[in-house]
């Protein structure tokens, strides 16, 4: 069954990716194999893991992640020492061997382990380099996002300096019109006698025309 899980990771996703990576890291394992592991474990894909730890979870845990290592190279340390304690010199070896009292051989670095370690090693790059194109691509949209605000406040700015201008000539077109009436009328006044009124039989108002001397 393919893994889609699209919800938000909470505190204890977080705790077991975080716990899961420090123990991978002290055992001397791949990241990868802990992005696998907890993938399984929370039905999330390795590569959705990685991303996590990469973007969200890792800054927080710096100083485990020094501990850890730490920590690694001092197991790494005591079992080189183990080694040496295993290897002998040939005539040593086998007189043991003679005696039936030789040590059991060291393990043994072998060409399949060597290329184990090169696939684990181009996961785990793989993982890292598919984290980061997701970050840039997020980067990149919120630049153009950025870009896009910037344009529509820039258009907004003009629209409004247009709605300006608008009313303000409005208001002149207003001004022009009320100084032309008034103009009219004074114009007017005394050659025009106000209007005469009556009232007909129906109880309605008309105009009496004005007779002219």
């Amino acid at each position: 069954m393919a893994k889609v899980r699209q919800d938000a990771w909470s505190h204890e996703d977080d705790l077991l990716l975080a716990e899961t990576v420090l123990r991978h890291i002290r055992e001397g394992s791949t990241q990868l194999n802990a992005f696998e592991e907890v993938g399984d474990k929370l039905n999330r894909t390795s590569a959705a893991c990685g991303f996590r730890w990469n973007a969200e979870v890792r800054q927080r845990y710096q100083s485990a992640i020094e501990l850890a290592k730490r920590q690694r190279k001092e197991k790494k340390r005591a079992m080189a020492k183990q080694s040496q304690k295993w290897k002998k010199p040939a005539i040593s070896l086998s007189s043991d061997i003679d005696s039936g009292t030789g040590s059991e051989n060291p393990p043994v670095i072998t060409i399949d382990t060597v290329i184990h370690f090169l696939k684990e090693l181009k996961k785990e790059y793989q993982v890292s380099n598919q984290s980061k194109t997701t970050l840039e691509q997020f980067q990149k949209e919120n630049e153009t996002l950025k870009q896009k605000i910037s344009e529509l406040e820039k258009e907004l700015k003009v629209k409004e300096k247009e709605l300006t201008t608008m009313r303000e000539d409005y208001q002149t077109f207003i001004q022009i019109m009320e100084r032309a009436r008034k103009m009219t009328v004074f114009e007017d006044h005394g050659t025009m006698k106000a209007p005469t009124f009556r009232m007909d039989k129906n109880g309605n108002l008309e105009q009496v025309a004005n007779s002219t001397n």
